[in-house]
């Protein structure tokens, strides 16, 4: 047996050399499978003591956000947002000393519920009420023998007398009138009934006749009381007002409907206002209004919508909106000028107040809507929103802003100057604070050497086609490590065109980009590598290429 113990002691040996490096083997792929269970979000800092890291955004500027890292469509990492470089809407924060706050003098308003009074203002012109107007228009033919209101503009009474006129229609019905009452009373006389009743109905029809011919009361009771036939008749006014129209002269001769006198009442005007189409939707009936005139421009008039016209006028998109007020002064002339103003409430489906914001506040890029939010310590957040209706000065918020926030409502263009720099600026400093002694930083210093780091990030690749409508060029580039971007084709803009006039398909180039904004990539220089030429497979030569030469 004792040739055994070496044999055994081997096998003891063999197996414990086998456990520990079983154990060593365990424990090597514990730890490198330790950082995959551990992804960069879930670490407090960021790499360089930059701060926590809050999402990862879409390299190419789009507006995709994730909590973990991923790559896009193209297999460019997502780029990770530290706190405090920007917010969860994705919009840089800029910071401003306090110093520089008071010389811009930002003043900031909170946002909150408010009726929201929107004021419609449009010119309008004095009109007659022409529910008062009355035309003088004989009935009968007839010649004006006389005129006793022979001016435009003159102010008459109801029943006052306007001309004297001979009509032989007239006299023959007055004969006829005194032929029935003679008849009458030679019937009484004769004691003959029914002879009676035939000469008063001739009277009595007569006597309706000149009536109807607007012969007044007090002339036919003349002509009851006188018996006797008038050759000149007084023709008088049927209302009170001012002459607006006054054809009539004397020695005329005028026919059954002629116009002799048109009469305005004036003691209550009409204000036909022209309301914009898009206005239309905040007039109703029975809506105040308030009027200033030309003529008094100290002096303001109070009336009331009782009508809004059904059509619009195709060449000023507006549609007459009518206004009544009194006039017992007279101070409001037919076609003079005025400014109607129409205050309605927004908001009025079931809500009395809306989240509002003051206009100044709003930044208009033409495509979005953006505000400056405070955010304490001089630092504000440039925040898309949603907007609604308008008032006056102030903006209904849809969406983008809570009650109780503070949005910048002065020197707001000033900071969002300060904002658009940063945002240029950013993809030009964000390389220079990473740590040295890595990969990326070492590469970034073989590109940057004797260059400022103004230059932004560098790339090398090949013309594939230039569009000069566009003011961009399809370049097929290497890696570009300080973007973490990999080779691929692109459509790059430039911002000078001028840059495109060296540019041929099929050309190896050296360009420079800057982030014009977030996630937006512009080249600022680009020029040909000494020594490249363009493939034979390109166009002819000139400016564009294949693609200046549709």
């Amino acid at each position: 047996m004792k040739p055994m113990k070496p044999i055994a002691r081997s096998i003891i040996v063999a197996v414990l050399i086998a456990g520990a490096l079983a154990a060593g083997y365990w424990w090597g792929s514990a730890r490198t499978a330790a950082p995959a269970a551990n992804p960069p979000e879930a670490a407090p800092e960021g790499r360089g003591g930059r701060g926590k890291i809050l999402y990862y955004r879409n390299p190419m500027g789009h507006r995709d956000t994730s909590p973990v890292p991923k790559k896009d469509s193209m297999g460019m990492d997502y780029i990770p947002v530290h706190e405090g470089e920007e917010s969860s809407s994705g919009a840089s924060v800029v910071k401003i000393s306090h110093e520089k706050i008071q010389k811009l003098g930002v003043k900031t308003e909170v946002v909150a519920p408010r009726e929201l009074t929107r004021t419609v203002r449009a010119m309008a012109t004095v009109q007659p009420d022409e529910r008062r107007l009355y035309t003088v228009t004989p009935k009968f033919e007839g010649w004006i023998h006389k005129l006793y209101v022979n001016a435009t503009g003159q102010a008459v009474r109801k029943g006052e007398a306007l001309m004297d006129v001979y009509s032989p229609e007239l006299i023959t019905a007055q004969h006829e009138y005194l032929i029935g009452r003679k008849g009458m009373q030679h019937a009484a006389a004769e004691g003959s009934p029914e002879g009676g009743a035939a000469m008063q109905r001739l009277a009595e029809s007569t006597l309706n006749r000149l009536r109807n011919w607007d012969i007044s009361e007090a002339d036919l009771r003349a002509l009851q009381q006188e018996g006797r036939v008038r050759h000149y008749v007084t023709l008088r006014s049927g209302a009170s007002g001012v002459v607006l129209e006054k054809p009539a002269v004397e020695g005329r001769r005028f026919m059954p409907g002629d116009m002799l006198y048109q009469i305005a009442d004036l003691s209550r005007v009409w204000m036909l206002a022209d309301v914009f189409e898009q206005d239309l939707g905040l007039v109703d009936r029975g809506q105040g209004a308030t009027i200033r005139m030309v003529a008094y421009p100290g002096k303001v008039f109070s009336g009331t919508v009782t009508f809004i016209y059904p059509t619009v006028a195709p060449e000023t998109r507006t549609a007459k909106v009518r206004i009544e007020l009194p006039n017992k002064e007279g101070l409001l002339k037919p076609d003079m000028y005025g400014r109607v103003e129409l205050a309605s409430l927004q908001g009025m489906q079931g809500k009395r107040k809306l989240l509002a914001v003051p206009d100044s506040a709003v930044l208009d890029t033409g495509t979005r809507r953006l505000v400056l939010v405070e955010r304490g310590e001089g630092r504000y957040e440039p925040r898309e929103v949603m907007l609604g209706m308008h008032g006056d000065g102030y903006v209904e918020v849809l969406g983008g802003l809570a009650a109780g926030e503070a949005v910048v409502v002065s020197a707001n263009f000033l900071i969002d100057a300060e904002s658009n720099l940063k945002a240029a600026l950013d993809g030009f400093t964000r390389d220079a604070s990473r740590p040295g002694g890595t990969d990326e930083a070492a590469h970034d210093n073989h590109h940057t050497s004797g260059m400022a780091v103004a230059q932004g990030h560098r790339g090398e690749g090949s013309v594939e086609a230039v569009d000069w409508a566009r003011s961009t060029a399809t370049i097929r580039h290497g890696p570009i490590a300080s973007l973490d971007w990999p080779p691929m084709t692109m459509d790059f803009r430039v911002r000078d065109p001028a840059l495109l006039r060296a540019l041929k398909p099929g050309q190896k180039v050296d360009f420079d980009l800057v982030e014009e904004q977030a996630g937006e990539y512009v080249i600022v220089r680009i020029q040909p590598v000494a020594g490249s030429l363009p493939a034979s497979s390109a166009g002819p030569g000139g400016p564009g290429g294949g693609q200046g030469e549709r």
